[in-house]
């Protein structure tokens, strides 16, 4: 039988009380989750122990408002979608602003809840062992991926804003970008390697490979809109690969925002600015270059 809510609620606590409850519901599952996925076993231990903790909560705040609630499985399957995809230090550090935001929250309800003491310990607690856990094998390349996704973004940005001007073309444009992007991503892993084997960096194919990997995924997202697009369409194809230089900077950002907790604006606009920049630059070079060299594929 359901226990009966607490007759001394009052409407906006018994409505905090409920938000309380399907939150910690939900973070139960999530950890449950990364816990299944996580190799090292004093991680997986931690993770379970927290999710087993998120239900004593749910279950302390359905002694108050009588019933049961499910967790919202939206909100659980994205953050495993985004765990898979982005690590579970970017979503770790999103649960960690959750528990952060939480703990205020409950400080609020000492007169209503005699238990709110120890959830509260529990919560900071948890941050405590979820920021012991953040040591996630890509954020210590983190340096090996920015720069190969920053030379990628001031170079291919550059090259083809030139290459866009001068050749009209987007299928001229795409073949001269494609054998220089390969060409620059071999490069730039192996000049990485040198320079991490120079540091006696213990694994500098593997850091070579992070930049390698991250300056081929630039290049494919900046080269495909002049692959699918009609060759005179030049113009629609550089306004895309600008709208997706832009993309990429602010998703990158962010992620490092997230699990490095870094500041996101005044990177962004660093890394936008230099980027917009050359392109800029490029975009001058590439018509001086057409007019001068007398260049028409018209």
């Amino acid at each position: 039988m359901s226990p009966v809510a607490k007759p001394d609620l009052d409407p906006a606590t018994r409505r905090t009380l409920l938000a309380f409850q399907k939150a910690e519901a939900t973070d139960s599952v999530v950890y449950l989750r990364m816990a299944r996925t996580e190799r090292h076993d004093s991680h997986r231990r931690v993770l379970e122990q927290i999710a087993q903790e998120e239900r004593e909560h749910y279950e302390v705040w359905k002694k108050y408002t009588g019933v049961e609630i499910p967790a919202n499985r939206l909100k659980a399957a994205v953050l495993t979608v985004l765990m898979l995809l982005l690590g579970y230090t970017f979503v770790l550090r999103i649960m960690e602003r959750g528990e952060d935001r939480t703990a205020e929250a409950y400080a609020r309800l000492d007169a209503a809840v005699p238990e709110i003491e120890l959830i509260i310990a529990h919560e900071q607690e948890h941050e405590e062992k979820l920021v012991e856990m953040l040591d996630e094998e890509r954020l210590q390349y983190v340096g090996a991926i920015v720069l190969g996704l920053n030379d990628a973004l001031v170079e291919l940005t550059g090259t083809i804003a030139g290459l866009t001007f001068a050749l009209m073309n987007t299928r001229v444009v795409a073949l001269a970008a494609i054998i220089t992007g390969i060409a620059a991503t071999l490069s730039m892993g192996a000049s990485n390697y040198l320079a991490e084997k120079a540091d006696h960096n213990p694994h500098p194919l593997k850091a070579a490979l992070y930049t390698g990997v991250a300056y081929l995924i630039t290049v494919v997202v900046l080269v495909l809109p002049y692959l699918v697009l009609d060759e005179h369409l030049y113009l629609l194809a550089f306004a895309i690969m600008i709208v997706s230089c832009i993309v990429v900077i602010f998703a990158f950002n962010f992620y490092l925002s997230v699990a490095q907790r870094l500041p996101f604006w005044s990177r962004f606009g660093h890394m936008a600015a230099i980027s917009l920049g050359v392109a800029a630059v490029s975009f001058v070079i590439g018509l001086a270059a057409k007019a001068l060299l007398g260049v028409d594929l018209a």
